[in-house]
């Protein structure tokens, strides 16, 4: 069985960290795994973990980040707003008057970006060649979207939210491209505005070149997280919660998802399944921002630097003060299976408001409180802290699924607020 190496930095004061991420990586159903955090301008953890066998993984490596990505998003459209190219509060018409079609003149920026635009689920799979950036300029999913008709839950949209998995990035990307006075897509932003100028690895679909540095997922299978969550002793146990946890969670999951329209099985991608889609050459060269953004935790760590700086770190703006307030505004608490608080720029808010409604909630919440961003599916965590100035990424190849709120990467946030705290 091939053990687990551990490389890379931690500067003074931080030490925990690292050894925690070396137990994390030698405890949990554990592949490769990046951690980078900022305090402030300066990177303070810079770690990486693989087999020992297979020394090309290293800091620099790509990896997807599923729904962290969702994150670049919402940066992606706050940059408009600090270009003066749009308003988060604006009608999604003002910029793309055909998606008024079925009901959907009403809806701002804001609900999209809220996961309020009731489309949390298309009634038709796509093709995956649609998604690329040449294809994406013919508007074949613009038009799929501007035509798509709305579902809601019960009580509709000022009762709950439903989680837009894959489709917000979709209907953000067509709302970026009409509104940046280039016309690019949220990749290509990221390549010629982001990418080199803050040194941040981050890509929106990959470039032929850049195919040989992802680092692939490996799922965890539900029987193997469930049979390891059942051993009853937390020190030898390969999961972060116990088989009762799990199954007390799913069940509350598995009932309130039957009320949610995104929460039910359908086909995304045209002969693709779901999951090993993202694996596939079509798909990752594609552009899905909600799901499909390739990163380094450095880079993540990197622009989140900024975000937790009020917009501008190292001597670089990514925001000025009016779009990184406009981003951060108004959090709204709403029901999405578990109650989420998002701004109106689409970024989630975790308080300690949050941490006494449920059990789910306070996984949610407790131990990354004041905190900024979002979580992929299995694991990976981008996220900044204004008031402590923290950002952090945590980004693994080992999928968890059944860790529905990444417990095993908050983990890292909770150990370092305690060290920024004993710092002062």
């Amino acid at each position: 069985m091939t053990g687990i190496t551990v490389e890379g930095t931690t500067a003074k004061g931080f030490e925990p960290i690292r050894s925690l991420f070396e137990q994390n990586m030698h405890r949990y159903l554990e592949d490769k795994a990046q951690l980078c955090i900022y305090v402030k301008d300066q990177c303070v953890v810079d770690l990486w973990a693989r087999p020992s066998d297979e020394p090309a993984f290293d800091g620099d490596a790509l990896i997807n980040v599923f729904s962290s990505g969702k994150s670049l998003e919402s940066i992606a459209l706050a940059w408009l707003v600090s270009e003066g190219r749009l308003q988060l509060t604006d009608p999604v018409t003002r910029y793309w008057p055909d998606y008024a079609a079925q009901d959907k003149a009403r809806q701002t920026i804001a609900d999209v970006m809220r996961h309020e635009a009731g489309l949390a689920a298309l009634n038709q799979a796509l093709d995956p060649k649609d998604l690329h950036r040449d294809r994406l300029k013919d508007n074949t999913i613009g038009a799929i979207l501007a035509a798509h008709p709305t579902q809601y839950r019960p009580g509709g949209i000022e009762a709950s939210r439903d989680y837009h998995a894959l489709s917000r990035g979709w209907i953000a990307n067509e709302i970026f491209r009409r509104a940046d006075a280039q016309g690019r897509t949220m990749g290509e932003f990221f390549e010629t505005e982001i990418r080199s100028a803050f040194n941040a690895d981050l890509h929106i679909g990959v470039a032929n070149e850049d195919l040989n540095r992802i680092a692939r997922l490996r799922p965890v299978s539900i029987g193997k997280h469930l049979l390891h969550s059942a051993w009853p002793f937390t020190k030898t146990r390969k999961t972060h919660n116990t088989l009762w946890v799990l199954l007390g969670r799913l069940l509350n999951f598995a009932l309130r998802a039957l009320m949610s329209p995104g929460m039910r099985p359908k086909e995304a991608f045209k002969d693709l399944p779901i999951i090993q889609a993202f694996n596939h050459p079509l798909i990752i060269q594609g552009e899905t921002p909600s799901a499909n953004a390739h990163c380094s935790a450095r880079g993540l760590a990197r622009i989140g630097s900024a975000l937790a700086m009020g917009g501008t770190s190292q001597d670089k703006m990514l925001l000025n003060p009016e779009a990184w307030q406009a981003l951060h505004a108004e959090p709204i608490t709403r029901d999405m299976n578990i109650q989420t608080s998002f701004t109106q720029g689409g970024v989630a808010y975790f308080s300690k408001a949050n941490t006494g409604a449920g059990a789910m909630n306070r996984a949610l919440n407790q131990g990354r409180e004041g905190f900024y961003g979002w979580m992929g599916l299995g694991g990976s965590i981008f996220q900044w802290h204004p008031e402590k100035q923290i950002s952090l990424a945590f980004v693994p190849t080992s999928l968890h699924l059944l860790d529905l709120v990444n417990e095993r990467g908050k983990t890292y946030q909770t150990e370092v607020l305690r060290c920024v705290d004993e710092a002062k």
